[in-house]
């Protein structure tokens, strides 16, 4: 079974940057990030593979990092060049493909999510 807790999120102003975490617990193989703002559906932001593959939506490039520290127990999401259109909250989720991919069918475990909000 695999818990994953959420933790970083807040309010930035337009440019600004947050750092998101979370804590992952039991066996995985690729973990991503989510988000989802009011009304609208869950979209992929970020994906990394146990194989070491990554997995960035158009809007994340180049703005986004997705990273993990080398016991891969933690996941990161350092979110630089903030804006509006980010606010939603943000989950991280875990499942067994080895290859990072950002297709929701793919995760079957999801943390609670951190709320972040770009005025």
């Amino acid at each position: 079974h695999v818990q994953l807790v959420e933790s970083g999120g807040g309010s930035a102003q337009t440019g600004g940057s947050l750092r998101l975490s979370c804590v992952v617990s039991g066996d995985h193989r690729m973990v991503a990030w989510f988000r989802q703002a009011p009304g609208t559906t869950r979209e992929g932001v970020a994906g990394l593979g146990d194989d070491g593959s990554t997995s960035y939506a158009e809007f994340a490039e180049g703005r986004f990092t997705i990273s993990s520290n080398y016991a891969k127990n933690m996941l990161y999401l350092q979110m630089n060049n903030l804006i509006p259109e980010d606010t939603a909250m943000y989950y991280c989720a875990a499942g067994g493909s080895p290859a990072a991919t950002l297709r929701l069918s793919k995760f079957g475990y999801w943390g609670q999510g951190t709320q972040v909000t770009v005025s």
